[in-house]
């Protein structure tokens, strides 16, 4: 699926497409440079799976409010959940691995789980 560069208007929607990956990088970022590509080609292995890159220098004000600490930063979504987050450039075999888990992610479970410790929190 080819890559997608977002900006803060059309990424709310893009979060309703199923399975996303979100790569947060900035054009000076050396880790980013080196992951950008590792992250393109495991986008094309992985049909049905969104990719989208966001430029957190164009958007800081959208990584703000994702909680950007450090870039480069994979965020993964699925069905609008945030179901993986971690800083750091990966490698291409751990990307997969990903993909693979949140395929199997039994989404119902996660929404009792979210239901659960939202219930805690009151």
């Amino acid at each position: 699926m080819p890559m997608r560069n977002v900006n803060d208007e059309d990424f709310p929607a893009l979060l309703k497409s199923g399975i996303v990956f979100v790569d947060w990088w900035a054009p000076w970022c050396g880790p980013c440079r080196v992951f950008g590509p590792i992250f393109e080609r495991v986008a094309d292995k992985n049909p049905g799976v969104v990719f989208a890159k966001v430029n957190a220098e164009e958007y800081p004000d959208l990584a703000v409010s994702f909680g950007i600490r450090a870039i480069p930063t994979l965020m993964i979504f699925r069905e609008g959940i945030l179901v993986f987050s971690q800083a750091g450039a990966m490698p291409e075999e751990v990307l997969h691995a990903l993909a693979g888990r949140v395929r199997d992610l039994d989404m119902e479970q996660v929404r009792a789980k979210l239901a659960a410790h939202a219930r805690m929190e009151n």
